[in-house]
């Protein structure tokens, strides 16, 4: 069961319990409590087995505050960005649970890849290595992003376990995963320097729900202003 569903386990009990002692005092049946309580278990179990923990992910991201709507923008205008620039083919976003849920992917929302490029490197040793570069490269910018805008990183837990995962898949041990993490943050943190006016605009029109194809069009015009620039 997922950590945020025994969280909400947990509170449901904390809450039974409390209830329970304080119904007497009001001539409550302590069978209300009790009901509820395995009630909402149940459902959360559910939840979890059936449904991967959309329900709880979905009430949960009702309660998001602006400035944590904003935090995933940056987020995940970072992913975009960096996939442009490495070659990596976006096939859609969605920065909230309910949009994710919409396009019939997992979680709170996030940019899709076409991972078969990755796939596909496999069979020639430097090919794939480069692949994988990439691929990790963009799996950081999200937490570079916020990094570089923020001062700080709350989002990308999911990012780092798929990035360890495939890493230790590949045979990688601890160590060279961390330092293999580290040089994609880095990366990732310089492309989004080289390319600041484009990321900021990609910012706004993301916030507008814009077109994957008008993003990158975006990307590409502020790209080339730049290089005028200099």
């Amino acid at each position: 069961m997922q950590p945020i569903s025994l969280n909400f386990i947990a509170v449901g009990i904390f809450a039974m319990t409390l209830f329970a002692l304080l119904a007497p005092m009001f001539n409550i049946s302590v069978v209300f409590p009790a009901a509820t309580a395995f009630a909402v278990m149940g459902i959360l179990t559910v939840d979890t087995l059936a449904w991967n923990n959309r329900a709880v992910t979905l009430f949960l991201d009702l309660f998001s505050t602006p400035q944590q709507r904003e935090r995933v923008l940056y987020h995940e205008a970072g992913h975009f960005l960096s996939a442009y620039f490495l070659g990596i083919p976006i096939q859609g976003y969605s920065l909230t649970a309910w949009e994710a849920f919409q396009q019939k992917q997992p979680g709170k929302g996030g940019v899709q890849f076409d991972t078969t490029a990755l796939e596909k490197a496999g069979t020639e040793p430097n090919q794939f290595n480069l692949m994988l570069d990439r691929f990790c490269t963009v799996w950081c910018a999200g937490m570079a992003a916020e990094k570089l805008y923020y001062g700080n990183i709350e989002g990308g837990a999911d990012d780092r376990a798929q990035l360890q995962a495939v890493l230790n898949d590949l045979g990688y041990p601890q160590p060279q995963r961390q330092k293999k993490e580290q040089w994609a943050k880095l990366q990732a943190k310089s492309l989004l320097e080289r390319h600041q006016q484009a990321y900021e605009a990609l910012v706004k029109v993301m916030r507008q729900r814009a077109s994957v194809e008008t993003c990158e069009q975006i990307i590409q015009r502020h790209s080339q202003l730049h290089e005028y620039e200099y």
